[in-house]
Parts: structure tokens; sequence; C-alpha cells
């Protein structure tokens, strides 16, 4: 289902050298992953015999005993389609591996020994065990199958995933082996482990995990023993883990005295796209991997995924303060940085009191703060026009008295109307030229002031309004430095409230959030406002939504469309591919405007700049992508 997969992590209720009870719960948790339409499973090291079993692992009988509870496995799950990743020990060639083995349908597909064996502190698995890091190339018989055998298998299930494992240790150490299968193609990773508890340590393993889900750039998939190990020494909580391309999407509580499993439905596409669109994934030297090709999986029925319906707005809260920080920083240091290279010290900008003319002042006084500048030398210019509403206007002058800039009023109406009458526009015609004119007006006003006084002007147009050429061209398209170039919508209106911690603008900044978006480009009606933005291009969290998905991996419409549909329950399928269609044929025909942007900071991920990011032709055809939808 448009490249998802719902992948496993269980933990078993482990009874130390039991391995027929171990192999009841294996069952019971696998029946249940295929009845949740898991894909695969993976269970904890050594699984049937536990991790702890110590010296027992050098008994022949525990071993004899693994390999029979390891046969009802098998024989039990012969109608089970979900693959599972099991923790064996095995006994090859005169030497004892401590391996995964992955099985689907009743037969083994292939086995993976350990190549990091920690033998420090209360690890000492070398006492037992040997490394298999060098083991190539090579396939042993088990249960009389014969089968690949060493640490350069990956697994191709379905059309899509193509996984590796790698055991407990592996993952800990300065290379781990999942470097190189990711480096082959792997996107997931399945990780079979023993970690004890210790004050600190789930924290960190989950760092662990989160981290090199990201540098894989793949989903990583983790299962720990759990209490029923021994507490000899140690005591073991059982943590399940699974991670995406930089963060944990799903991580159970530990220290439970039931066999559980976690699952997580993860996007393979976006993954594998992601490597294409982000990274040197192409540049890294290969080792050679073999691929073993598993049956039919289990694929999904209905996504149970969490889609946030605004991917560009932190999801954590509390991490609101030192992302907003972060955002306003780039801006101001980019500012600070173009106009000490050009010797500027005023900073000239449109304001209207709307969203976005109100970021770039506030980020525009920070930088100011920072490099303690008089504020005067920020002009703010407000051009009422015949749109221009006294909510708007008196919202404006109020922010820049109470930040003590530099306020001016030009009235841009006799300036327009004069325009009207040069080019021979009726001024009772309200088309695209009456609204066309009065933008270039401004724009024209900002420019030459900025001439007057030796400044530079401040660009306020958002990445949301650059992605769908809302603009005009040649007008609020222009500026000396587009301040706000990297940041949608969503964003902005993140950013702005960050800023009420300043009590002298906070009643300011709420009437300014609760104004109707509008470029107040028509005659307003009893000083009301009657061209709302959204209600003609479409409500911008949808569209930066279409934005995030369309650039980000190179989403297709109809997953867009898909993704959408799962993550808006105020909006129905017939309007969100109304507004999808609408965005990417603006998307495509407004290309033109983005080849020759102004200069900007880039602040998130995404970027339309034809310097940094997006390079696209101005004239490319749409048709394809409209038909899908």
């Amino acid at each position: 289902m448009y490249g998802f997969y719902r992948v496993a992590s269980a933990v078993n209720y482990t009874t130390v050298a039991n391995p027929q009870k171990n192999a009841t719960e294996v069952i019971k948790l696998l029946r249940q992953s295929h009845q949740d339409d898991v894909s695969v499973v993976v269970f904890p090291e050594l699984t049937l015999t536990g991790y702890t079993s110590s010296d027992l692992f050098l008994n022949q009988l525990l071993l004899n005993k693994q390999k029979s509870a390891f046969e009802r496995i098998l024989q039990e799950s012969k109608s089970i389609s979900t693959i599972a990743i099991l923790g064996l020990a095995i006994f090859e060639r005169s030497l004892l591996y401590n391996t995964a083995v992955v099985i689907q349908n009743g037969e083994i597909l292939g086995v993976i020994p350990k190549s990091y064996l920690p033998n420090k502190k209360e690890f000492y698995e070398k006492r037992q065990f040997v490394s298999g890091k060098d083991i190539r190339n090579s396939s042993i018989e088990l249960l009389g199958q014969e089968v690949p055998f060493g640490v350069d298998l990956l697994f191709r299930a379905g059309d899509e995933m193509l996984f590796g494992v790698e055991i407990c240790e592996d993952l800990w150490a300065v290379t781990p082996p999942s470097n190189q299968m990711s480096i082959n193609g792997a996107n997931v990773i399945f990780n079979l482990s023993a970690s004890n508890e210790l004050v600190g340590k789930a924290e960190y393993r989950e760092e662990l995990v989160r981290t090199q889900s990201a540098r894989c750039m793949a989903s990583y998939v983790y299962a720990s023993s759990g209490v029923g190990e021994s507490t000899t020494d140690t005591v073991f909580g059982g943590h399940a883990l699974i991670a995406e391309y930089g963060s944990t999407i799903a991580q159970n509580e530990r220290f439970s005295m039931e066999s559980h499993l976690i699952t997580a439905d993860i996007d393979i596409e976006r993954l594998n796209w992601l490597r294409v669109n982000e990274s040197s994934y192409c540049d890294v030297e290969r080792t050679e991997h073999r691929v073993v090709k598993t049956k039919e999986i289990v694929t999904i029925k209905e996504l149970r995924r969490f889609i946030p319906s605004t991917p560009f707005v932190p999801s954590i809260y509390q991490e609101k303060q030192h992302r907003c920080d972060e955002i306003v920083h780039i801006q101001a240091y980019g500012l600070i940085k173009r106009m000490q290279h050009a010797h500027i010290k005023k900073a000239i900008i449109g304001i209207s009191g709307g969203l976005d003319s109100t970021l770039a002042l506030l980020a525009t006084y920070r930088a100011f703060e920072l490099m303690k500048w008089n504020f005067k030398d920020i002009v703010a210019i407000t051009m009422p026009g015949f749109g221009t509403t006294s909510r708007t206007k008196n919202n404006a002058v109020e922010l820049c008295k109470a930040l003590g800039v530099t306020l001016k009023e030009v009235d841009i109406t006799k300036l327009t109307l004069t325009e009207f009458k040069a080019i021979g526009h009726d001024v009772d015609d309200h088309s695209v030229t009456y609204e066309n004119v009065q933008a270039r007006a401004r724009t024209s006003i900002l420019m030459n002031t900025a001439n007057r006084e030796g400044g530079l002007v401040i660009g306020t147009g958002d990445l949301s309004e650059i992605a769908l050429g809302w603009s005009t061209y040649n007008g609020d398209h222009m500026s000396m430095y587009a301040l706000n170039s990297g940041i949608p919508k969503t964003l902005i209106k993140y950013v702005i409230e960050y800023f009420k911690s300043n009590e002298n603008i906070a009643h300011i900044i709420d009437d300014i959030l609760a104004t109707p978006i509008s470029p107040e480009l028509l005659p307003h009606k009893g000083d009301e406002i009657v061209q709302e933005t959204e209600s003609i291009v479409g409500p911008y969290e949808l569209h930066d939504f279409f934005l995030y998905h369309f650039i980000k991996y190179g989403a297709e419409p109809k997953k867009i469309l898909f993704l959408a549909n799962h993550a808006f329950e105020k909006y129905d399928e017939q309007e969100i591919r109304k507004w999808l269609k609408k965005f990417i044929w603006r998307f495509f025909t407004q290309q033109f405007k983005r080849s020759c942007i102004p200069d900007g900071p880039k602040v998130g991920t995404i970027s339309l700049s034809p310097r940094a990011d997006w390079r696209m032709p101005s004239d490319a055809d749409v048709q394809m992508w409209l038909e899908e939808l």
C-alpha cells in the first residue's frame, strides 16, 4: 500500500534454558503478528535458550533441545507468511555461533552470525561463541535444509523491502554491519539484542537506534531480551524500538511480565527516494552482498501510522522555544551578513499587518538587537491601497510603534490611479492588472526608498507563496534579500506565536494571527476584507502538506492524496483532490518566478531556491501529474 509495510518487534517472556517454553511464546507472538498483517517480526537475541544461559551453551543437551524447539516452530509456522527472525546458538564446523535465523512458511531463508562479541564487564560472549564477521559466500545444513550462511546476506521481501540483520553488539560497534547493508540497498535493519538495564542506558539505546536509522536512511527494528532472563548479575527490561530515518515511531514499556510486541507501518517508498533526494548515498564504496528472495509476504489492509497534517511544524511543543530560536537566528544572521557585506545600515520593509511582513519585521528586529544596531534604522513602510482595512493597518502601525522602529506611510492610491490612466486601464476593472499595478507600486516605493536611504529591501514572501507562485512578478516577488523564503506559511504562524513572549506586542500578534490571509488588493466592503487568499488558492495547511511530500521525496500525486486523506479529517477526498490539482498546476506553471527569485536563507530541509535546492525548467509539462489524479 503506497510503499507502507508493517513491521514488529517482539519480546517473548523468556524461561532460561528451556527452549520448548520459549518456543510456545514465540509461536504465540508469530501468530499474532500474522493476524496483524505484519510483514516481518524480529525476536530477541538467543530467543529459544535465553541469552543468560552462559556456560550451559557448552552443554550438548541445551543445543539439542533448542533444535527440537526450532523444528516445532518451523512445523507450526508453515501456514504463516509473516517472516520471523529468531536468535539461535548454532554449532557449525566445530565452532559455536550466536546467530539470527530468518524463517518464513516453515522454511529457513538464511542464517546470519554475530560479528562483534562483547567481552567486557558483565559480558563474556567469547567464552562460548566465536565471531562470524569474516563469513561470506557460505552455506550450512540446518535441519536438512541447505541455507545461506554469512554476514553478507540481505533479504528481498515484496517489491520494495530489502532488509538486513545484525545482532546486539553489532550496532554498538564503531562500524556496524548495518552501514554496509544499507549501502547495498537495505532499507530496513532488524536487530536481535540482549541489552541489560542500567541507569540511563534505555535513553542511550533509543538514541543509538534512532541515529543509526538516520545514518542508514532506513528503518531500524530492535528487540531486546525481557525480564525472564536470569537476574544473577544483570536485569533485562525487554526494550522494543522501531525507528525510521532519525525518528522513533514506536517504543514499548519495558519490564513487562508478559510476552508482547509493538508494530509500526514504515514508509519504504519514502526511504528509497530520500536516498536519491538527500544524500551522498551513491558515492559510498560497496561490498558485495547476496540477496535472498522471500516468498510472498503479508501486506497491510489499512494504514495505522500517524501522518502529521503539518509536517513543517515541530510535533513536540516543548521544543518550541529552541526551534523558533534557531529559525529566527538563521534569518537574523543571514541578514546581518548581507547588510555588513553590502555596507548597509538600514533595512527597508513593507509592513501590511499580515503574517509574512510581521515575521520579516520581527526577524529583522532580532538581527538589529543581536548587533546592538539602532532600531530607528529599520524603516517600516505601510502602503494602504484600495483594499487596506483599518484592522490590518492599525496592527502594522501599533507593532512598529511598540518595537520603536521608524514608521512611514505612503498611500499608493493616487500613484496607482496615475498608472491606470497611463496604461489606459479602467479603475472599475478589478482584473489581475488592477491588482498587480498596486503590488508593483509598493515594490517601486520600497526600492526607491532603499536607494534614497541607503537601505536594503527585505522580502516578506514565504515558501508557500513561492511554491504556488502567489506573488506579482517583479512586484512582491522581488526584493534585495528574501528573509522568509525558506519558511512555509504554517511554520510562519508557529514562529510568530513564539514572539508573544514579548508582552508589549502579544495582543497585536494575537490579532494578526486571527486576521484572514489576504493581499488586500480588491476594494474592501464596510472596512472588511473581501479577498481571502485561502478561498482562492486553497488552504495553506493543505498546500504545505502537498509541498512537503512532493519535494521531500518526490511522492506521486496519488500517494500525496492518500496521505492527505489520512492526515486531515476536516476535508473530504473531493476537496483535497481539488486543491491538490490546484497546487500541482500552479507549482509547474509558476516555476518561471522561482527561476529568478532573490537570495534568501534556507531554514528547513526544503527550499525552492534555483541556486540551492530546486532546479526545474520553467516550461515543464504538468499533464502527467494532473492525469494521475
